[in-house]
């Protein structure tokens, strides 16, 4: 069982989101975190007790903002708002998806600016720790004012509706709550709001994603020195003092994981000194482009940190009395990210699907068998694989066009410019999914051509990882159902086996 994650508002880390959404670490709140919590919720209760205006508490929301809403109504407005908004379409968000969701919403509670109750935010605390994970619809928000629309599903069953999913069933959020012993929540002044406007969706999935993209990336690497190896490519381009030269800071991170990944290579040694003089890009290049890759996943997990860290509620109540409305659920940071490692992603399994054609077609392979198979003509080998891989490639291609240069305005021209980062942030996943079996198509396409090199070993990196993909995939000797091979070198990668295995005969990647 993972540490438990404490709570401050101002520490979460991308690997706590992790533990806690897919490890089931459980959730504390630090005790130095409560006071700025009671200081802003004194604050909403003065405003409200004196009956003066402000934004969401004393009056409606978005275009109704002029409406000046009673003290007698107050309960009923927040009410409202969470049934109101709850209005989103398509199929539920995953369990993981949801569980982040709710914890950075409680860290964001915690930096003292949302003006909500301590019992409100230990609510959300106790749903966690039980397992309890509200069904979230994924479509229909356009990241402003943040992610208002799944942000109401998510909280509606503290109001005792919608739906809860617990230990894999779904129930009806009475049920859910009274199993766990919970009573539902009565909203108070400026807690409907506080608990739906922000970014809690986009930060959610691109945590989530930066995590999967940091493994895969480890992964396209191992691919990549396998496939160099196969093909008889040239390790001289990995050499230190190149990337020394140009100093980015993935590039020389992946060139020296490549030189790990086929030191002492028996097949490098044997064509030292070799009359070609240059390697293809997708060989050659592999640092400049795997490395420019993970720069942007550690620019978006940056970005992350950051927002996952932040008040992004609207307005902010700050504990010397003053409420601010301003903008700060904008999505506008993360979509930009969400955006850009979709680019990203969609690079590394570009240049995957090069190398696996390189792996398959006689006329690159440097003396591979024709798609790598014997009896070519009566078996067809993993001809097919390589048109899957380039099939998702283009699938990807599409996906990343940018939502964040799209906005539709809402709200009667209220919210006039919106960020779009949902939109981002799903597609995101797609282009994730479709990257990883990308890059398994080419390490099992690497892994039968390093087959027809022996007796020649690879390096050490590449044979622990060709070691680890034959426990779960045999060698094709003929034609056969290959459908079931790629799904198991994908799930291979998904658990991070085939690095782990690396990891473990020594070759330690960055």
């Amino acid at each position: 069982m993972p540490r438990p994650v404490t709570l401050d508002g101002s520490s979460l880390t991308i690997a706590q989101v992790v533990a806690v959404a897919r490890e089931g670490a459980t959730v504390a709140v630090a005790p130095k975190a409560w006071p700025a919590v009671e200081r802003s919720r004194a604050v909403v209760d003065r405003l409200v007790a004196k009956g003066e205006v402000a934004y969401g508490i004393t009056t409606g929301f978005g275009e109704f903002a002029h409406v000046r809403i009673s003290r007698g109504q107050v309960r009923e407005l927040q009410r409202n708002l969470l049934m109101s908004h709850a209005v989103g379409v398509g199929p539920p968000l995953e369990r993981d998806v949801v569980r982040a969701m709710q914890l950075i919403r409680v860290n964001t509670l915690l930096k003292g600016c949302s003006g909500v109750r301590r019992e409100l935010v230990e609510f959300l605390v106790a749903m966690l720790n039980g397992g309890l994970v509200p069904v979230v619809p994924s479509r229909g928000s356009v990241g402003a004012s943040g992610d208002l629309c799944p942000l109401a599903h998510m909280a509606l069953p503290l109001i005792a509706l919608g739906e809860v999913e617990v230990d894999g069933k779904r129930l009806p959020a009475t049920k859910a709550l009274a199993q766990a012993g919970l009573k539902p929540i009565v909203l108070e002044a400026k807690e409907g709001l506080a608990l739906i406007n922000g970014t809690q969706m986009m930060a959610a999935i691109g945590c989530l994603t930066v995590d999967d993209a940091r493994g895969l990336l480890l992964d396209a690497q191992v691919a990549a020195g396998m496939s160099l190896e196969a093909l008889m490519g040239s390790v001289a381009p990995l050499d230190a003092r190149i990337h020394d030269v140009r100093p980015h800071p993935g590039q020389g991170v992946v060139a020296a994981n490549l030189r790990k990944l086929t030191a002492a290579s028996g097949i490098v040694q044997s064509h030292e000194g070799c009359e070609r003089v240059q390697d293809a890009y997708s060989l050659r290049c592999a640092p400049q482009v795997l490395g420019a890759c993970r720069d942007v996943v550690e620019q978006a997990a940056h970005v992350l940190s950051t927002e996952i860290n932040s008040a992004t509620d609207n307005p902010l109540v700050f504990g010397d009395g003053t409420i601010l409305s301003q903008g700060n659920f904008h999505g506008e940071p993360l979509a930009f990210q969400l955006d850009f490692l979709a680019i990203a992603l969609s690079e590394v399994a570009s240049i995957s699907e090069r190398r696996t054609e390189r792996l398959v077609n006689p006329d690159l392979s440097e003396g591979l068998k024709p798609f790598l198979v014997d009896a070519g003509g009566l078996n067809s080998g993993f001809m097919i694989a390589q048109y899957v891989a380039a099939a998702l490639v283009s699938e990807n291609k599409v996906q990343c066009h940018p939502a964040s240069v799209d906005s539709i305005p809402t709200s009667a021209n209220q919210e006039d410019h919106v960020s779009m980062g949902s939109i981002s942030a799903l597609k995101l996943g797609r282009v994730l999914e479709n990257a990883r079996t990308v890059v398994a198509i080419e390490a099992l396409c690497a892994a039968q051509a390093l087959d027809f090199k022996a007796p020649l070993k690879p390096g050490k990196g590449s044979r622990a990882a060709h070691a680890r993909i034959r426990q779960s995939v045999p060698r094709l000797d003929k034609d056969r159902y290959l459908s079931p091979d790629v799904q198991a070198t994908t799930e291979l990668l998904r658990e991070g086996a085939l690095r782990s295995a690396v990891a473990k005969a020594g070759v330690r990647l960055s």
